[in-house]
């Protein structure tokens, strides 16, 4: 179909959730408050590394108000995983719902249900621990020196979370030894967190026939109730899970986390609902953060920018538990094959236990660390060959045929047509052309950079990906599409009605949207990768063309006409040729000469091939020489994403990846000190995020370039893209102003200041 084929789909339709969410008529978890709720608190440690050699929550039993405490004498003695899907092939089952040993500062000890928030609150304060304290491993060098205190006792060995991803192609030392140009450098980024607007938050209650209702705040319900069933020794049909409003998850929300099963636990025992909301401190210390790293990279070019080789060491610090680190850690370490193609190749990536808060799932999963990296060294090659970074990156960009990480050829051209657009609507070679100075000030200066990203829906090694879904066909015309994917706040279900309208003929608004209850909608793997569009979308497109052409047959039935001459637009069926005999959906359906009314009903079930989208990221800075302040000026994203599906939902995401992306790059950093293990900036107050006022302007530009076959009319992912291609283009940017090269995120005013100084000395 061409665009102008299309009555719905690339339309930006009116989201179906907006007026619940601009009313505040929305429910979110945290909004149930059921009869007889009581709130539970969790007791967290503060040692990084302890065994627990005595626990008394005798006082806290016995004050007024509190009708349970649990610790780990009183929980099911089950591993599981952090993460409650395995992502890769290699997930570790490293946790235990309470456990006699501490491995971070903040994790939780025991649990108390009361009548009130301050009541279970006070009730903490009365219950005494007494640790043994033991030697923390506190960064990654620590947890990797032979001999290092051991966090676990599962795992390959030492603090390793899974055996080291090695992914070896072609000849590197044939590689290096034809380039002109050897770079080598080490990469290190922090531990940003999601600061999702609505906190983990899950209510559980109980019924008499042993049935668990859960309400929760996450991406995966299923897997959630499949967690839950294991952990709790029950049938899944005796756990139903329910998500409607989130606000917000950005992957950190797909983990199954210690306050959920406590929640559970705490209502069977008090046989009354319980709710757990997490503090925002609370998300920071018991939340998922981005994982930090440390990456060796080696790199071969010749004179000419071609790259010959590629040679990658990278380690990812997992924190306390596994949670996604072998994901993450396969998805980076695979990444790093392609985006600059290279023919040899030698990567290494492992993930490293330390006693810090857990780090886990987060957009650009494992991407993020691993483009940062080599898309700043591709602008060092280009600065050393004197290639324009533009042009080199135009000369290495992946393109169709070349092998993906996946181990599948990619699609079209789509990198090289980001780049080539953003070449001229930035007007690239005119701004490199300009003085960096600004007249207005003579401390500040300007620079310009590039980033570029590809990032795969369904398309990494091991991830073992499907997409369900069920449409129905009512009575009277209207049409209802069931959907096990979670609605983060990306206007998701509102693309997927659009598919099903599409795709069966019937008006947008006809077709609804239920979700968020694994007793009805179908299985569902859950919302992250940004595959929903991609996956769903695609299993919705075939369930609503199932249903259509039984729909056409009831209709040929009625108009006495073979189903092929039919048509169904809008919901009016017509005759092919006989304008005049029409009969719309609703009459199809409807009772009538002796035709009883029918509900029909159909199923999709998709599984994926490999999708790929593509991203190029220009951007202008603008450096305070006296202050180190960067200031993010303009940007402009051109984004392929296949097929668009909502225009005004892509740019959403485009723009807010580009927002938690400047914040990665610029101020945002989870600190733990490193002799303590203990969190010094666990709040808003002191974790400094981009506000509105802090934004560029943005010249969004989505191309429809390399349309994937595997997605509904050739739909691709978009939501993680736009926080990989940023932070390269800002530090590129930053070192053009300045002519300061840094390796590292955050890059901190002090981190400028020093920069210069330190030029200033070498000059």
């Amino acid at each position: 179909m061409t665009k102008q084929d299309f009555r719905i789909v690339g339309k930006s339709v009116k989201r179906q959730d907006v007026i619940e969410k601009v009313t505040g008529e929305g429910r979110y978890t945290g909004d149930y408050h059921l009869p007889g709720l009581l709130h539970g608190k969790i007791k967290r440690a503060e040692i990084a590394h302890a065994r627990i050699k005595h626990i008394d929550v005798s006082k806290a039993l016995a004050y007024p108000g509190v009708k349970a405490v649990l610790t780990h004498h009183d929980v099911p003695k089950v591993l599981h995983y952090g993460s409650p899907h395995p992502r890769s092939a290699s997930c570790t089952k490293d946790q235990y719902i309470l456990e006699d040993k501490v491995r971070f500062w903040g994790e939780g000890v025991a649990a108390v249900a009361a009548v009130s928030e301050e009541i279970a609150d006070e009730a903490l304060d009365l219950i005494e621990v007494e640790y043994e304290p033991l030697p923390a491993v506190l960064d990654i060098d620590a947890a990797q020196q032979p001999g290092a205190p051991l966090i676990h006792d599962v795992g390959p060995g030492g603090n390793l979370v899974i055996p080291p991803v090695h992914i070896e192609r072609g000849d590197v030392e044939a590689g290096f030894a034809e380039a002109d140009l050897i770079l080598e450098g080490v990469f290190e980024g922090g531990r940003p967190v999601p600061t999702y607007m609505e906190p983990n938050v899950c209510v559980a209650d109980w019924d008499g026939s042993g049935k668990l209702t859960f309400w929760t705040s996450t991406q995966t319900s299923f897997m959630v109730r499949g967690a839950l069933a294991e952990v709790l020794d029950l049938p899944q049909n005796k756990v139903r899970v329910l998500v409607d409003h989130m606000g917000g998850g950005f992957g950190a929300k797909q983990d199954l986390f210690q306050h959920e099963f406590l929640c559970a636990l705490l209502a069977r025992q008090c046989r009354r609902p319980v709710k757990m909301e997490f503090t925002r401190k609370e998300t920071f210390i018991a939340g998922r953060s981005r994982h930090p790293f440390r990456m060796w990279l080696k790199q071969g070019f010749r004179k000419d920018g071609t790259l010959t080789a590629r040679d990658m060491k990278i380690v990812y610090e997992s924190g306390a538990y596994g949670s996604h680190s072998p994901g993450v850690t396969n998805v980076g370490t695979a990444s790093a094959t392609s985006l600059y193609r290279c023919p040899n190749v030698r990567l290494d990536g492992r993930a490293v236990y330390t006693n810090t808060p857990i780090a886990g799932a987060y957009r650009g999963y494992g991407v993020v660390q691993t483009y940062f990296a080599i898309d700043i060294q591709i602008d060092e090659a280009a600065e050393r060959l004197g290639i324009d970074p533009a042009q080199m990156r135009l000369l290495n960009a992946v393109r169709e045929g070349d092998i993906a990480p996946s181990g599948h050829p990619i699609v079209g051209r789509g990198l090289e047509a980001c780049i080539s657009r953003g070449i001229e609507a930035f007007d690239w070679p005119g701004k490199r052309a300009a003085g960096r100075g600004d007249p207005a000030n003579p401390a500040i200066r300007k620079g310009w950079g590039i980033g570029c990203e590809m990032h795969g829906s369904s398309a990494y090694p091991g991830i073992r990906e499907q997409g369900n879904a069920t449409v129905k066909m009512n009575e009277d015309g209207s049409v209802t599409l069931l959907t096990g994917a979670a609605g983060l706040g990306t206007g998701a279900h509102t693309a997927l009605a659009q598919i099903v309208a599409e795709e069966l003929g019937v008006t947008f608004e006809s077709v609804s949207v239920v979700h968020g209850d694994t007793d009805v909608v179908p299985w569902d793997i859950g919302a992250f990768a940004s595959h929903t569009t991609y996956l769903v979308g695609s299993a919705a497109k075939m369930a609503a063309a199932d249903l259509r052409q039984r729909v056409l047959a009831r209709a040929a039935e009625r108009l006495q006409e073979s189903p092929e001459h039919l048509a169904m637009v809008d919901g009016v069926i017509t005759v092919q040729g006989k304008p005049g005999q029409t009969l719309t959906v609703a009459e199809a359906m409807g009772p009538s000469r002796g035709i009883p009314a029918e509900h029909l009903i159909a199923n999709g079930t998709y599984m994926p091939t490999k999708s790929y989208s593509f991203a190029a990221h220009f951007v202008e800075v603008a450096v305070d020489t006296e202050t180190g302040i960067i200031e993010c000026r303009k940007v402009v994203p051109v984004h392929d994403v296949g097929r668009v599906i909502h225009p005004i939902a892509a740019q959403g995401q485009i723009e807010g990846g580009i927002q938690q992306g400047i914040g990665h790059t610029l101020t945002e950093d989870y600190i733990i000190d490193r002799s303590t293990g203990r969190s010094l900036n666990a709040g808003l107050v002191d974790y400094k995020m981009p506000l509105s006022m802090d934004m560029p302007d943005i010249d969004t530009i989505i191309l429809e370039a390399a349309p994937d076959p595997g997605g509904p009319w050739g739909a691709k992912g978009v939501g993680e893209d736009p926080i990989i291609a940023i932070g390269p283009a800002i530090a590129n940017a930053v070192h053009d102003a300045i002519g300061v090269r840094f390796h590292h995120y955050p890059i901190t005013p002090e981190d400028v200041l020093n920069g210069l100084r330190q030029k200033q000395e070498n000059a």
